[in-house]
């Protein structure tokens, strides 16, 4: 049986107060998914027994999917259940969530895959991260003084980069899937023409957004109705992307790139002085990239690399916290916090000075992920003492050298499993919808440079790394990440929330791996952020008095901001699969069969 006071006192201490109800009702309730949950489950270095899980993840014996929508998560699983592996539930999940997540889920913006291949272990990264049109230009977003222009990266056709996802998702698909187009897509597109209703979340969502949303007519056309944008409970139709996506399902990558929809999105940027032209369009490429790899407690991280700084600095950060003893210190203690900081903001620092586009810069991507160089920089660390971000600069990680957004994680019965982050920048991105093609367009514009030392939309600073120029991708903090213990998937999980993507997942995997925690567990644990700059540790609600009061007195400037990310993950035991969709948002599920 469940200890309910000792259960309460965990819950306040690990999770968010409006959590805790939560967590102890789901402490006695039975898991969804096929097949009971063990009386204890190995996690590779620790067990834990039923009567100490507060959260119980979904379990399930064959396969699995976790994402931010329930609608779209039955999708995927349904995919698996026919006999599709989990490239083909992840790409019929992508383009659900373009229909039911039109804030973040999408065929306007891009994203990153990460994938491990069942059958032939191979690891792979799939970018397809939106791309600067060719007419962009460096100083585009100055004016006469060469101060930076507000908004003009945001909420105008200039804020538009070239998109990416409906080429990943079928590159995706032709590379390592096995099931028909038009059988992945069918889905997404009864979603768009019959309609789904809308979620307390979503309905937030139009509300905050609604004067960058109704000033655009193609966008009004879509979503506003007798001059009200939809509420909670609102039937969503959106015939016009169910034409789209049936386009798509038909002529493939074509039908976006270099037919209807393309020419849709063209006459929608020439009339508003936008900068995306045919040519743009076409000469979109998908690029397969290795991934970036580190070792962190006997566990294989395989992470995005570059144009993501995700995985770069998720693999960074786990270096310089391998060498101190977290285990030891707890989960959320003030000492745990206080090395993660420290260790965040030398990571930040460096993204800020070395991160970009590779086919641009050269980044190094060694040295940051180098041993060496993160136990110098753990040297750096005063344990009693924050260092004030002033007295922190980018590092010199050349010596080591040798030569708003959402996430979906699947996991089949074949071993293989996928982690996909995509987005379109912020909610809704640029609010502009490309007239009669029901497709909400990206502002991924401003995640570049606009001014060396100006913060973008997340208050992250860059410099020439990541500065504007045609046809370059834009630095992103998108971190889709799998974990392999002896060369087989354990765990595979991401998160949006802009620049917190990367201490999400942190957190995730530092959860499950030193701290022994399920999916659930480590999903719902209050979270905690530091990106250098500002020089502030942002912290969830629900962090114990008496450790905000210990970070405090060890000089961290500590701020209380909303909760932070929404993860997606899976944890692969040989007991089977058990999931959790992060309950931030409570539209999200993880379904199995």
């Amino acid at each position: 049986m469940v200890d309910f006071p000792t259960a309460a006192r965990r819950a306040r201490h690990l999770f968010p107060a409006t959590c805790v109800a939560a967590a102890l009702l789901a402490a006695v309730a039975v898991p969804l998914g096929a097949g009971a949950q063990p009386a204890a489950v190995s996690t590779g270095t620790v067990k834990y027994d039923i009567d100490d899980v507060i959260i119980h993840p979904v379990h399930s014996l064959h396969g699995m999917v976790s994402s931010e929508s329930a609608l779209a998560s039955d999708v995927g699983v349904e995919v698996l259940r026919k006999g599709g592996n989990a490239v083909d539930a992840a790409v019929a999940t992508g383009f659900a969530l373009a229909v039911t997540m039109p804030n973040s889920g999408n065929i306007g913006g891009g994203g990153f895959m990460i994938l491990h291949d069942g059958k032939t272990g191979k690891d792979t990264a799939i970018d397809f991260r939106e791309m600067a049109p060719a007419g962009a230009s460096r100083n585009m977003y100055l004016d006469a003084n060469g101060n930076v222009v507000q908004d003009k990266s945001l909420f105008t056709q200039a804020a538009i980069g070239v998109p990416g996802t409906v080429a990943g998702l079928t590159y995706a698909l032709e590379h390592y899937g096995t099931m028909k187009r038009a059988d992945l897509v069918a889905p997404a597109v009864r979603l768009a023409n019959n309609g789904f209703p809308v979620g307390e979340t979503l309905a937030r969502l139009f509300v905050a957004e609604h004067d960058h949303l109704v000033k655009w007519d193609g966008t009004r056309h879509v979503f506003e109705h007798d001059g009200k944008l939809p509420v909670t409970g609102e039937l969503l139709r959106n015939p016009d992307l169910g034409r789209s996506l049936a386009l798509i399902g038909r002529d493939g990558a074509k039908a976006f790139y270099d037919g209807p929809i393309g020419a849709a999105i063209v006459k929608e940027a020439k009339a508003h002085d936008g900068l995306i032209t045919a040519e743009d369009l076409k000469n979109y490429r998908v690029v397969e990239r290795t991934p970036v790899r580190g070792s962190y407690r006997g566990y294989d991280i395989v992470s995005m690399p570059p144009p993501s700084s995700g995985g770069v600095h998720v693999v960074q950060i786990l270096n310089i916290l391998s060498n101190f003893p977290l285990k030891d210190w707890g989960p959320n203690s003030a000492k745990t916090i206080h090395a993660m900081a420290e260790a965040e903001k030398r990571a930040y620092a460096d993204r800020s000075e070395y991160l970009g586009d590779p086919d641009f810069v050269k980044v190094p991507v060694k040295g940051l992920t180098s041993p060496a160089y993160a136990k110098e920089l753990a040297s750096q660390i005063d344990l009693e003492h924050a260092t004030p971000s002033a007295q922190i600069k980018p590092g010199k990680p050349q010596p080591y050298e040798s030569d708003q957004t959402t996430h979906f994680v699947v996991a089949d019965s074949h071993g293989s499993v996928v982690s996909v982050t995509y987005t379109l920048n912020t909610n809704f991105g640029s609010g502009i919808v490309a007239s009669g093609t029901g497709i909400l367009l990206n502002n991924e514009m401003d995640d570049f440079s606009a001014k060396p030392g100006v913060p973008n939309a997340y208050g992250l600073v860059g410099g020439d790394a990541n500065a504007v120029q045609p046809k370059k991708r834009p630095l992103s903090s998108m971190s889709p990440t799998i974990v392999l213990k002896d060369g087989k998937p354990w765990l595979v999980t991401g998160s949006p929330g802009g620049a917190r993507i990367i201490t999400t997942t942190l957190q995730v995997l530092v959860n499950t791996i030193d701290f022994g925690m399920n999916p659930a567990e480590a999903g719902s644990a209050v979270r905690v952020h530091h990106q250098w700059l500002p020089d502030e540790l942002r912290i969830e609600r629900g962090l114990s008095p008496d450790t905000v009061a210990i970070l405090r007195s060890m000089g961290h400037k500590v701020v209380e901001r909303q909760s932070m990310g929404d993860t997606q993950t899976i944890q692969i035991l040989p007991t089977g699969f058990y999931g959790y969709a992060d309950q931030r948002d409570p539209n999200g599920a993880a379904r199995g069969y």
